[in-house]
C-alpha cells in the first residue's frame, strides 16, 4: 500500500476517535463491516463463540403499505381553505323578466373582464347576475370556470354544485367540478367528473385535464386492489393461528397500547373501540384521523399531525386508512378525507373537515387542555 495512502488512512482513524459520529455516515457502512469481521476473528480466536446476526423482521400481520406515485405537475393547487364561501342565489327569490335581462347584462360584463384577464371583476359580475337569476346552472358553471383560472378549488365546487343541483346534466357543472377536484388532488372524483362532461359536450381542455387525471386515477385501484389482497391474506392467517391459553386482562392490554407521543394506526371497529375504552379510563382526549393513501391533501397533514402527538403526548391520536378499515370509515359515515374527530369518553365533541392546519391546532388548544 502507498505511504501516501496509509498516511491518509491513520488521519481518518485519528478523525474517528475524535468525532466517532462520523461513523454513522451510511457511506461508511462497508467499514463497519469490515471493522465487525476483524473483531469478529479476534474473538474467535480466544475461543469465544460469535453469535449469529438475525436480521430485523416485523411480524407477519404488519402490512406496510408504499406510498402511490401521482404526477401533480401543473395540477394540484394549495387548497383556498382560508377563503370565506362566496355568496349563492336564493332560489326562493322570484325571477322576473326585468332580473332576467338585468342579469344578463352582468354576464356580459364579465366574459369581458375575463377577456381582459380581470378575473377578480369577473366574479362580481357573475355574482350579481346569480343574485338576479339563482335558477340558472349556466350561470353557476361560468363563475366556478373563473374560480378554477384563480385556483380556487373550493369555491369552483361549491359553484359546480350548485349548478348541478339545478341541472344534473349541465356540462359544465361536471366539467370545472372535475378540474377542480384535480386541483385537491382527488383522482378518482375527478376522472369521475371529466367523463361525464366529455360525454355531455367535450372539448379539448377537457381531453387534456383527462390525460393528467386518468394515469392517477387508476394508480389509485391498482393500489386499492393490491392493499385489499393483503389484508385478506391477513386475515386467512390470524384465522388459522391457534388462540392464546390465556387471554390478557382487557383493560391492561387496552392502557399498554396508547403510545405517548406516537400516531396509533388502527385497522378495525374491534380495535378502535380498545383505544377509546383505554383512553376513557385515562380520561383523555381521542383525535381520531381518517385518511387514504391516494389523498393529496392527507399527505398535506401527516407531517402536522405526527408533530403534534409528539408535541401533546397526553393526548390519542389514532389514524384510520379507510381503504383498510371500511367497517370503521362506514361506522364514521366518512364522505371525505383528511377529517378529524374529537372524542372524549366515547363520543364526539367537535370535528375539523378537510386540510385545515390552522383549525386542527384551534381544536387542539380548545379541547387538549
Amino acid at each position: 500500500m502507498e505511504p501516501e495512502k496509509i498516511e491518509d488512512l491513520k488521519k481518518f482513524v485519528d478523525q474517528c476517535k475524535i468525532n466517532p459520529s462520523i461513523l454513522n455516515d451510511p457511506n461508511l457502512a462497508f467499514f463497519l463491516q469490515l471493522i465487525y469481521k476483524v473483531y469478529c476473528v479476534y474473538l474467535f480466536s480466544l475461543g469465544a463463540r460469535i453469535p449469529v446476526k438475525t436480521e430485523d423482521v416485523t411480524t407477519e400481520d404488519d402490512i406496510v403499505e408504499s406510498d402511490i406515485e401521482f404526477d401533480e405537475t401543473g395540477v394540484v393547487v394549495n387548497p383556498d381553505n382560508d377563503d370565506p364561501p362566496q355568496k349563492m342565489g336564493d332560489t326562493s327569490v322570484e325571477v322576473t323578466e326585468e332580473s332576467l335581462e338585468a342579469a344578463q347584462i352582468s354576464k356580459s360584463k364579465a366574459m369581458d373582464a375575463i377577456s381582459e384577464g380581470k378575473l377578480d371583476e369577473a366574479v362580481e359580475h357573475l355574482t350579481e347576475a346569480i343574485v338576479l337569476n339563482s335558477c340558472s346552472a349556466i350561470l353557476y358553471g361560468s363563475r366556478a370556470s373563473v374560480f378554477v383560472k384563480m385556483n380556487k378549488p373550493n369555491a369552483a365546487i361549491r359553484d359546480a354544485d350548485a349548478a348541478l343541483e339545478i341541472n344534473p346534466n349541465s356540462a359544465k357543472g361536471n366539467k370545472y367540478r372535475g378540474m377542480a377536484r384535480a386541483m385537491l388532488g382527488q383522482w378518482e372524483d375527478a376522472a369521475k367528473d371529466l367523463h361525464v362532461a366529455s360525454s355531455l359536450d367535450f372539448d379539448e381542455e377537457i381531453g387534456l385535464m383527462l390525460k393528467k387525471v386518468e394515469p392517477n386515477a387508476r394508480n389509485i385501484e391498482d393500489h386499492r386492489r393490491k392493499y385489499e389482497r393483503l389484508r385478506k391474506e391477513r386475515e386467512l392467517r390470524k384465522a388459522e393461528r391457534p388462540r392464546p391459553s390465556q387471554k390478557k386482562t382487557s383493560d391492561q392490554a387496552a392502557v399498554s397500547s396508547l403510545k405517548e407521543g406516537h400516531v396509533l394506526s388502527v385497522h378495525s371497529k374491534t380495535e378502535l373501540d380498545t383505544k377509546f375504552t383505554a383512553a376513557s379510563s385515562l380520561s383523555r382526549l381521542v383525535i381520531l384521523y381518517f385518511t387514504a393513501a391516494w389523498c393529496g391533501p392527507c399527505r398535506f397533514m401527516s407531517p402536522l399531525y405526527q408533530s403534534l402527538a409528539e408535541k401533546h403526548p397526553k393526548i390519542v391520536f389514532v389514524k384510520v386508512d379507510i381503504d383498510e378499515a371500511r367497517d370503521v370509515a362506514a361506522h364514521w359515515s366518512i364522505s371525505s378525507v383528511p377529517t378529524f374527530f374529537f372524542i372524549k369518553n366515547g363520543k364526539e365533541i367537535d370535528r375539523v373537515v378537510g386540510a385545515d392546519k390552522a383549525g386542527l391546532e384551534k381544536k387542539i388548544a380548545q379541547h387538549g387542555g
